[in-house]
């Protein structure tokens, strides 16, 4: 059972990310990701992945956990939950609940995001961490 929680993990973290293919690490703290974030998580019934990434979003920006922003807003354009057009709404919108220089922040990354999804084109985004023969 608990193999079968990791491939699911592993392959949902694919869907969620848009990534071609994620690498099985072997490091402690990507197994318990994998198994349980993404596995047990973003697996569950009762939201889309549009709706998770949403509240996800909300989040991010309130923290102003910038970081992580690009990988998300990647996924959203890669997996196209919102169209660049609705992006924007949700920054207008967000702006005016975590405030203006968070707000500030979120569009720019937004917009910079959206210009390099239009760059990549209708390739998927590369996972962003070592390869599984680098770990």
């Amino acid at each position: 059972m608990a193999e079968d929680r990791h491939e699911r993990g592993i392959k949902k973290m694919a869907e969620v990310y848009a990534w071609k293919e994620v690498p099985d690490l072997p490091m402690e703290f990507f197994r318990l990701t994998a198994d349980h974030l993404f596995g047990d998580i973003w697996s569950r019934d009762g939201l889309s992945l549009r709706d998770r990434r949403m509240l996800l979003l909300g989040v991010v920006a309130a923290l102003g956990e910038w970081k992580v922003l690009p990988i998300q807003l990647d996924a959203v354009l890669a997996n196209e939950e919102l169209a660049a057009e609705e992006l924007r709404e949700v920054t207008i919108f967000l702006t005016h609940y975590v405030g203006w220089p968070r707000g500030s922040t979120l569009n720019g990354i937004v917009e910079e995001r959206i210009s390099a999804h239009r760059k990549r084109g209708e390739s998927k985004p590369e996972f962003p961490g070592p390869k599984a023969s680098e770990s």
